[in-house]
């Protein structure tokens, strides 16, 4: 049976950088059963992270976590170290999230939370900030969370991993299933979206 789920640390941001215990993870210890169980209490806050601007609110991410380590763990015995554990874990998540995503043939609002990682959301809202100043960052992450659900799930998903989870772009072309010129252009326009969107902030 796979891992239970791992309560209560998942809205934690976590590096991009892959950890020492990603780096450790061989293909051997991620088919072992307990090894497995160590790779989902290191990455749940990760993937949460991905899958809440992916999806755009906590239950939907939540599910979104578990049938991706569902699926991780299915097809463990597949993952043959070349590609990070992070890496192969983000890839999953995405494909999931894009299947749900196709399923429901809407765009929900990705909804960010300063605490997972969002550098403009934390200057504004630091401590001592002026009431004029907390009501603009909460006007500026409305406009920014508007401006994602405006994305195609694809674009969405191309920025999320690109800029937020910094993937490289030939990460990014192979969970998305594009070409190296598809995945850059994809990003291109998700970027260019953005910036007539956010024009003036």
């Amino acid at each position: 049976m796979p891992p239970a789920r791992v309560d209560g640390s998942w809205m934690t941001n976590v590096a991009a950088e892959p950890t020492a215990n990603d780096v450790a993870a061989t293909a051997p210890a991620v088919w072992d059963e307990e090894g497995f169980r160590a790779v989902v209490e290191t990455h749940s806050s990760r993937l949460f992270s991905l899958a809440y601007r992916m999806m755009g609110n906590a239950q939907d991410a939540e599910d979104l976590v578990q049938e991706s380590f569902l699926r991780a763990y299915r097809s463990r015995r597949g993952f043959d170290g070349r590609a990070s554990v992070t890496t192969w874990l983000c890839r999953i998540c995405t494909n999931a999230a894009l299947d749900q995503l196709r399923r429901r043939r809407t765009r929900p609002q990705p909804a960010a939370d300063p605490e997972e990682g969002a550098s403009w959301a934390e200057s504004l809202t630091a401590p001592g900030a002026s009431p004029e100043r907390l009501m603009f960052s909460r006007e500026l992450r409305t406009r920014v969370h508007a401006a994602m659900a405006a994305l195609s799930p694809k674009e969405r998903a191309a920025f999320v991993l690109r800029h937020y989870e910094g993937l490289s772009i030939e990460e990014i072309g192979t969970a998305l299933g594009l070409r190296t010129a598809a995945t850059k252009n994809t990003i291109f326009r998700g970027v260019r979206k953005l910036r007539a969107l956010l024009e003036g902030l």
